[in-house]
């Protein structure tokens, strides 16, 4: 079994130094130093010798030579192609990793192809169709990363990631609260989630200047199944808490705007005993999976 290095500050700012690089900080680069968490991430991830593990943020590779020691196969994204050259002289002895050095994401709404083709190749290769998603994520790209895993041709069977302590809270945001948002209803919508850990700054290098969390998000298939068209309550979910604080029906009016006349969505309300004063965050997520799908139903007809 190749070795597990532990990245302690002390080698990581000697190694720095030695080849002449510095934590960037517009990639999100803040490493988790503290091994006992990154153990945890790995555990909570629960990975297996017949899934394909997705990183996103490479970094050092610490938390890679963990995961790939369970994982059939681990691949692993680096933006930086400074920490993709340190990243890949610790990942040298492993034969089941794949190390893609470029932006995971195309833009905010789609990956590169190139990472999902390769995700794809790896389940191929393995004969399985098992894939999930651990990460220490940069936090400017978290949001997108774990919103879009659910929009991709291949659905992760879950996500443990370390992402800012304040969208772990919106993601797992109950109704009628200042955190509920569109994350918070999209993810809830197919998925059950976790807030495994909170972690202060001091767990990382260079420190951050906010809290972060330990989050993991389980894929429910049967739930997922029951969205009879999901890029259409993505949209509509997303409408629906664009103006958050306005009431329902000046909401909902202005979503089907040139789809809908007004007093087809006034039916439509009336049709689902809908409060037209009432506000979007008031509602759970199986009352908005309700309303998505008579809209859906009132635009086939």
């Amino acid at each position: 079994m190749p070795e597990i290095r532990n990245q302690t500050i002390s080698y990581l700012t000697s190694k720095f130094r030695e080849i002449g690089i510095r934590p960037v900080s517009k990639h999100g680069q803040n490493f988790l130093i503290d091994m006992n968490l990154l153990d945890l991430l790995v555990r909570s991830a629960d990975l297996q010798k017949d899934e394909v593990v997705l990183e996103i943020g490479t970094g050092t590779g610490t938390l890679s030579t963990r995961m790939a020691n369970e994982a059939g196969h681990l691949v692993t994204v680096e933006i930086d192609p400074h920490m993709a050259t340190f990243a890949s002289e610790e990942l040298d002895d492993f034969e089941n990793v794949t190390l893609l050095n470029f932006d995971a994401l195309k833009n905010k709404n789609n990956f590169r192809p190139e990472m999902i083709e390769t995700i794809q190749e790896k389940m191929t290769e393995l004969g399985t169709t098992k894939f999930k998603l651990a990460a220490n994520l940069p936090y400017n790209v978290a949001t997108p990363i774990i919103s879009n895993l659910l929009r991709t041709e291949i659905t992760p069977k879950s996500m443990t990631v370390t992402i800012q302590k304040e969208l772990a809270e919106r993601i797992v945001a109950e109704p009628s609260t200042k955190d509920y948002s569109a994350l918070s209803v999209w993810i809830q919508s197919q998925c059950k989630c976790e807030l495994v850990r909170i972690l202060p700054p001091r767990v990382f290098w260079p420190a951050p200047k906010v809290h972060s969390a330990i989050l993991h998000i389980e894929v429910e298939p049967e739930r997922r199944a029951q969205i009879p068209d999901l890029e259409f309550f993505h949209e509509f979910n997303r409408s629906l808490f664009f103006h958050r604080r306005k009431f329902l029906r000046s909401v909902l009016h202005s979503a089907f705007k040139g789809r809908l006349e007004k007093a087809e969505v006034d039916e439509v309300m009336q049709q689902g005993n809908l409060d037209p004063t009432s506000r979007s965050e008031c509602f759970t997520v199986d009352e908005i999976l309700a309303m998505s799908e008579l809209f859906r139903q009132r635009l086939a007809q």
